[in-house]
């Protein structure tokens, strides 16, 4: 089955890095775009998960969300099955669980989550 296995997530001052990795299984990695979602604490119930980044099966093309287009990157190792999001000039405002994601036969599949905590 599919599988998305979130790791990297930690509490920092503003103003650091952190890197995100998702381990992907159970399906055909080098073929599938995978993206970089965030939920933030407090929430509304039902709010949409916000998108954070994505990137095509290749790794060409890479999008961002504007607040974080200069900060963040989005990567991956095909021959590893997994996905970065390399994150710079944290703010407290990036707080949130960050949640892996990909689309599979109009399906989306989710991690669980991996906490980010800014704050000084």
């Amino acid at each position: 089955q599919v599988q998305l296995v979130e790791s990297g997530g930690g509490s920092v001052q503003p103003g650091e890095s952190l890197r995100l990795s998702c381990a992907a299984s159970g399906f055909t990695f080098t073929t599938a775009d995978m993206g970089w979602f965030r939920q933030a604490p407090g929430q509304a119930p039902g709010k949409e998960r916000e998108w954070v980044a994505g990137i095509s099966s290749t790794g060409a093309i890479k999008n961002y969300q504007e607040s974080v287009k200069d900060r963040f990157t989005i990567s991956r190792d095909n021959t590893k099955n997994t996905t970065y999001l390399e994150m710079n000039s944290l703010k407290p405002e990036d707080t949130a669980i960050y949640y892996c994601n990909t689309l599979l036969k109009n399906r989306n599949y989710w991690g669980q989550g991996t906490q980010v905590t800014v704050s000084s």
